[in-house]
């Protein structure tokens, strides 16, 4: 009855460890190694929108397109194994002046996993984004933004900050949510210095695409501009 129950201890604690390993992972202003940044503490009315995942062929350049209508610069955050696919429309992001960033080659959950497999992500897609020309510093997003031991050990190695996020309205909200109510939570949130996570290059993220111009336009009449992430580093 004794073991059973050091058994059951054993495992409640193992259970629990886990959990909070998890929690942590998932953490967007803490990490074990290296530098992490989800927003900047500024006075200045500043704010960075970022984009996850892709490049695709299609949806790709409707972003770019309310990007150019609202004169506004972002920050995406690519998959190399989207740029290899599809180099035009990763070459247009380039080219109208916005920042790239790496995403990881395949978008893995990348918490358990080997220092050799982060540096194949990490490099590979280097390697992709530097194809297309690109020669801008690249820093890192967590696919997911999870993170736990290895990953920000090998950051930390490489001298690489780790961009997360603080506001995410497509996690708070569901990425159906009626546009409004994700532009809403966007404009109604956002302080100086803050990272917005968006996507918007899939076929499932019609609600970003027809948010994103008016998040931009209810941001920008409460005295919003908009920055790079590099930019906001700057600031610091």
């Amino acid at each position: 009855m004794k073991r059973i129950i050091v058994l059951l201890l054993v495992l409640g604690a193992l259970a629990f460890a886990g959990l909070q390993a998890r929690e942590y992972s998932r953490s967007r202003d803490t990490q074990m190694f290296g530098t992490l940044l989800n927003r900047v503490d500024t006075p200045q009315q500043v704010i960075a929108l970022t984009l996850d995942d892709g490049p695709t062929p299609r949806h790709t350049y409707t972003l770019l397109d309310i990007l150019m209508a609202e004169d506004v610069t972002a920050t995406f955050y690519l998959t190399g194994r989207e740029v290899t696919a599809n180099p035009d429309a990763a070459r247009a992001i380039m080219q109208m002046g916005h920042e790239i960033g790496n995403h990881s080659w395949d978008h893995p959950r990348m918490v358990l996993i080997t220092p050799r497999a982060v540096r194949s992500q990490l490099s590979r897609t280097d390697d992709a984004i530097r194809a297309i020309g690109y020669e801008g510093v690249l820093h890192f997003r967590p696919p997911y933004g999870r993170k736990l031991v290895v990953l920000p050990w090998v950051l930390d190695q490489q001298d690489r900050t780790t961009v997360m996020w603080s506001v995410e309205p497509e996690t708070d909200l569901g990425f159906d949510a009626p546009p409004e109510d994700l532009a809403a939570h966007v404009i109604n949130t956002a302080q100086s210095g803050d990272i917005v996570l968006l996507h918007g290059m899939y076929s499932g993220n019609d609600s970003t695409r027809a948010a994103l111009p008016l998040i931009i336009q209810g941001l920008r009449n409460r005295g919003f501009e908009f920055v790079t992430v590099s930019d906001l580093m700057a600031l610091r």
